[in-house]
This record gives C-alpha cells, sequence and structure tokens, in this order.
C-alpha cells in the first residue's frame, strides 16, 4: 500500500508518459505493462527502438497462472528485491531463486553449464505451468527455451529481457520467434527493474480483474 503523497507522485508520473508517449500500438492490457518499465527506468526506448513485445497468449496465460498460484522462477535475487512483496502471499506465489544455491556451482561445472543454466535447470518441475523472469542472464534464457523444446517444462509465461551485450539480443531474438507466451524486448537494454516491473504490473492487472 502507498501513502496517499507517494500514490499522488506515481500518478503524476504516469500523466507524465501518457503525454510523452502520445500514439504507441499496444492493448489495454499490454500498455499498462510496458508503462511501469517506463515509469521503472525512465527510458521511453522500451516503446520504441527497443519496445516491448508481446506473444498473443501473453498476458492472459501469464494471469491465469498467478491466479492459480503458480511458482515465479527468476534468475536473480535482484528481481525479488524489487517485487511489491504483497503480492505473491495474497495470491499464495512461490517466488524461487537457484542462483546462490551452495551445490548449483559443483553441478554446473559437472555439466559444463553456467551458474544461471544450472539454475533454471533444476527448478524444472517449479517452472511447469509456472511464470519464468528473466532479467540478466541470457544463457538462463537460453537454457529455459532449449529445456521447453525437449520437453521436460512448460511454463505458463517467459518474461525474458536479460540486460547485456553476449547473448542477449540473439536470445530475445530466438524468444520472440517460439510459439509460446512470453514477454520480451527488442535490443540490449532490459534488467532487474524491468523484468520485476513486468511482474508487477501483471499483478495489478490481475486485481482489477
Amino acid at each position: 500500500m502507498q501513502t496517499r503523497k507517494g500514490q499522488s507522485i506515481e500518478d503524476e508520473s504516469m500523466r507524465i508518459i501518457e503525454n510523452e508517449i502520445g500514439t504507441h500500438p499496444y492493448n489495454e492490457q499490454e500498455w499498462p505493462i510496458v508503462r511501469r518499465v517506463i515509469h521503472s527506468t525512465a527510458d521511453f526506448d522500451f516503446a520504441r527502438d527497443n519496445k516491448i513485445i508481446f506473444h498473443k497468449d501473453a498476458v492472459r496465460s501469464g494471469l491465469a497462472g498467478l491466479k492459480n498460484g503458480c511458482s515465479v522462477i527468476v534468475d536473480v535475487n535482484g528481481i525479488i528485491g524489487l517485487m511489491n512483496k504483497q503480492n505473491p502471499k495474497d495470491f499464495g506465489n512461490n517466488v524461487i531463486c537457484n542462483i546462490s544455491e551452495p551445490s548449483l556451482m559443483e553441478e554446473a561445472k559437472k555439466q559444463g553449464k553456467t551458474r544461471a543454466e544450472m539454475s533454471m535447470r533444476v527448478a524444472k518441475e517449479d517452472m511447469n505451468g509456472g511464470i519464468v523472469i528473466i532479467g540478466n542472464a541470457p544463457t538462463a534464457l537460453l537454457e529455459v527455451m532449449k529445456m521447453i523444446r525437449e520437453g521436460i517444462t512448460k511454463p505458463a509465461l517467459v518474461i525474458g529481457i536479460p540486460v547485456g551485450f553476449v547473448s542477449a539480443v540473439e536470445s530475445k531474438e530466438e524468444l520472440a520467434q517460439m510459439d509460446i507466451p512470453f514477454i520480451t524486448n527488442q535490443g540490449r537494454k532490459g534488467g532487474s527493474p524491468c523484468a520485476s516491473a513486468i511482474v508487477n504490473a501483471l499483478y495489478k492487472l490481475l486485481r482489477q480483474e
């Protein structure tokens, strides 16, 4: 819950975004998500050159998953830190981040994978019917897509918005070609603030249903 002053500041920020962006191609469910990312980053590029892309079933599938108490798997703890903590409590969503698990490093070395890849691989059961949120590690996103192709997991939604210079663009381009519910963006930009903004916006949409 926000204070009255905090809410007034957010409302004014949203008004500024609406005025500056003008027309846009997003529908009534997509735009609040994009707007929340812009609000979190002060970067209008997420509606322009680095625009956010939605699979046709992304919002519907994501909302259904959250409503049904699905697990939420993230690649880094930074995303959890920026999420509204009350939301998963209210809807019974278990938020999982395996990247810091002590046993992960040894297993990653054995299998010739990065810790990020391994953190996704060990979450395959929680991931099935869940929401996967990748904000930082392109290798984690590539591993999730590999797992989906292998048929060992089927997430309700993949939010793939990793930031960076190595494989970030390519991993998002690959995700955008998959026939699964996804939210991603074009270009190098992304990161934990964007990823958490997307899931926070989904929860807000869910509360408005």
